[in-house]
């Protein structure tokens, strides 16, 4: 339910009201814009009668939202919501380029890419230390080793890290070292991660599931948002299709279909989406043409002997070349990188 107040609603008559609301065990959220303020109720509304809602002079319209994501719903929040990463926003004006390798194989490596794509714009590093995949046998990552050399990196360069977080037992050890946690595609319904990271104060990367609608998707960010966390980005990285020619099929209209449903940032993982370099540069530009905040690209400093996902990583050459056709599409449409 989203109750509308006036304009010019003085701060006490708000909160009179929110306190009264509580009452019916209901959680409040206030959002204050410009020129409106809105009271979004999450729980169980039914004991609270519109009319009687009305009744305060204070409220100018009381609405019902009928979708069941209420805390990432743009009904609930009508203004973008930017996410602060260390210093580096997203949901701004300026969009967001996170790029490093999938995963971490040694100092040397990490910290040579993560110069590198500073070098070229990149304002956020990304990098797996933990590293969930389809088979056993396939590298796993360098785990509490990988996330050390991902700080180390970070201590040479000042960008800002994101990596995987696959289990809620890890979140002690990543807290305070990672900027941003990133919950990957097999996670996005692991909920007891979900609920876990909703705990903290740290920012969440929030892939969609290479199977679920974008409703499931959402309903995905409540239950980190239902824990005080609002911190959230939601990344489009492709989903299951009956398309085998790449790895996965890109889903650009998830782009202004979640902008429209929800404030909450949108990037885009063209290096998944494809799982083919040559792909990457098209599909990224594509993204931004559509709307989405930022994208996180896969580059790496020798493909041909990636531990993981060299097929759809980007050399130094390619990644600068995409950089600059990227920043002809953002300022095509009044952006910048």
């Amino acid at each position: 339910m989203i109750v509308v107040l006036k304009k010019g609603c003085p701060q006490d008559e708000v909160s009179r009201l929110t306190h009264w609301i509580e009452h019916f065990h209901v959680s409040v959220n206030p959002i204050v814009g410009a020129e409106t303020t809105i009271l979004g109720l999450v729980g169980d509304t039914s004991a609270l009668d519109k009319d009687t809602l009305m009744l305060n002079t204070w409220v100018e319209r009381v609405m019902k939202v009928q979708e069941p994501f209420k805390l990432a719903n743009r009904q609930m929040h009508p203004e973008n919501t930017v996410v602060d990463i260390n210093g580096v926003k997203v949901g701004d004006n300026k969009l967001v380029v996170m790029a490093g390798p999938c995963s971490v194989e040694s100092e040397p490596q990490i910290c040579e890419i993560a110069a590198e794509v500073q070098r070229q714009g990149a304002a956020i590093l990304r990098g797996g230390a933990w590293k969930p995949r389809s088979s056993p046998y396939s590298f796993q990552g360098m785990k509490a080793q990988g996330l050390d050399l991902l700080c180390i990196a970070k201590e040479k360069t000042g960008m800002p890290i994101v990596t995987e977080i696959t289990n809620p037992a890890h979140i002690e050890l990543f807290e305070g070292r990672v900027d941003c946690y990133q919950v990957g595609a097999r996670n996005m319904q692991n909920f007891e991660l979900l609920k876990e990271l909703g705990k903290t104060d740290t920012p969440v990367l929030l892939k969609r599931g290479f199977a679920n609608t974008l409703e499931e998707f959402l309903m995905s960010a409540e239950y980190i948002m239902a824990g005080g966390n609002e911190q959230v980005i939601l990344c489009e990285r492709g989903i299951r299709t009956y398309e085998t020619y790449t790895r996965n099929t890109l889903d650009i209209s998830a782009v202004p279909a979640l902008k429209r449903l929800s404030h909450l940032p949108v990037v885009v993982d063209p290096s998944h989406a494809a799982g083919i370099y040559w792909m990457v540069e098209p599909l990224a530009m594509s993204a931004i043409a559509a709307g989405a905040d930022g994208l996180i690209i896969e580059v790496h400093n020798d493909p041909a002997h990636a531990l993981s996902d060299g097929a759809q990583s980007l050399t130094y050459e390619h990644f600068a070349r995409t950089m600059g056709k990227l920043r002809a599409i953002a300022g095509a449409i009044g952006r910048d990188i």
